[in-house]
């Protein structure tokens, strides 16, 4: 097994959650796109506006909290509202959000230590979405995320990793998971590494097309430059991600215009995938799972990751190791086509 993840999404019932809609935010403007040349698209500027922007106290009103045992088999119970605050696993001010894990309770085996998986109210389909985070959660066990993925149909309707790591927190890994017919061999303009280019979930290639980042995208060194921007352009001609360092945001960021910036860190074209029909209604997820068929794997999390003893056991065992395993954001800001 190797750093990126091979497993398959259980789906959560969808009686946890509040709502299911849809948001339609178109990806095109009105007029035809220029003609695409050698296969590979034409990204073209679109005018984006800006939709929706989750920040400080109002953050946490656009999430459910999800309750249901880890679909990774992770040891990590993920707990409502009432327990989160209870327990300061999510707090908020007029500036930031954070979500924790649990770092001062002395566990048993049973259940797994607490933290927090958020699931958006809303789901989207297409539009550039910029998510400005201030620290990320690093450490042995953890395995911190920021996806989107159907809440009803997976992997029908796709699944897209905007950060993603494990243990350490090692470079964060950019990843598309899709029903079959989907591939990113051809040509692609990227700053990162390509792992996979097979984007089935039951495909040799882990079940994904994978793309790792810079250095600091991710861990402890993405929290020694002051964090940045994880940018995802979602459009008919491809899935793009950035990764801005703190010190590097493009300055056009408010009026944001993706067609100006460098070369993305991940470029999923639509040569031989069609976007549209494998990513639809899509929710924003953030959580922090722990241990789990990646993070707890042997040959990642003592191999690879060169942590103690056994996942499970060093997470029942050493609480206070988890004092770095949070997510401080900023904000999360949708911008649709105008």
């Amino acid at each position: 097994m190797s750093s990126i993840r091979s497993y398959f999404y259980a789906k959560p019932s969808q009686t946890t959650l509040k709502t299911n809609t849809a948001v339609e935010i178109k990806s095109a403007p009105p007029s035809p796109p220029p003609e695409r040349t050698k296969g590979y698209p034409n990204y073209y500027k679109i005018n984006y506006r800006l939709q929706e922007t989750w920040s400080g106290d109002s953050f946490f009103g656009n999430f459910d909290y999800y309750i249901q045992p880890d679909p990774t088999q992770g040891f990590v119970t993920y707990v409502n509202e009432g327990i989160a605050k209870a327990k300061n696993l999510t707090y908020s001010n007029a500036n930031t959000a954070v979500i924790r894990v649990d770092d001062t309770t002395a566990l048993t085996r049973a259940g797994g230590r607490d933290s927090i998986r958020l699931v958006s109210k809303k789901a989207y389909n297409g539009g550039l979405f910029l998510f400005d985070v201030a620290h990320v959660p690093y450490g042995c066990g953890t395995w911190p995320a920021i996806w989107m993925t159907s809440i009803s149909n997976w992997p029908t309707q796709g699944e897209i990793d905007i950060m993603e790591t494990v243990n350490q927190g090692g470079p964060n890994q950019m990843t598309l998971h899709t029903s079959s017919g989907c591939s990113m061999g051809g040509q692609r303009n990227q700053t990162g590494t390509t792992l996979t280019t097979d984007c089935y979930v039951r495909s040799d290639s882990n079940g994904s097309c994978a793309v790792m980042g810079s250095a600091t995208s991710a861990g402890q060194a993405f929290n020694g430059v002051g964090g940045g921007v994880y940018a995802l352009e979602w459009r008919s001609e491809g899935i793009r991600m950035w990764f801005f360092e703190r010190s590097n945001i493009p300055a056009n960021i408010g009026s944001p215009d993706p067609s100006s910036w460098p070369a993305a860190s991940a470029d999923f074209p639509n040569t031989n995938c069609d976007i549209g029909s494998h990513f639809n209604d899509l929710h924003i997820i953030t959580n922090i799972a722990l241990c789990g068929v990646w993070a707890g794997a042997a040959d990642v999390y003592n191999g690879q990751d060169h942590c103690p003893s056994s996942c499970v056991n060093y997470v029942t065992a050493n609480a206070s190791a988890f004092e770095q395993a949070y997510f401080t954001y900023n904000s999360f800001k949708i911008f649709a086509a105008s």
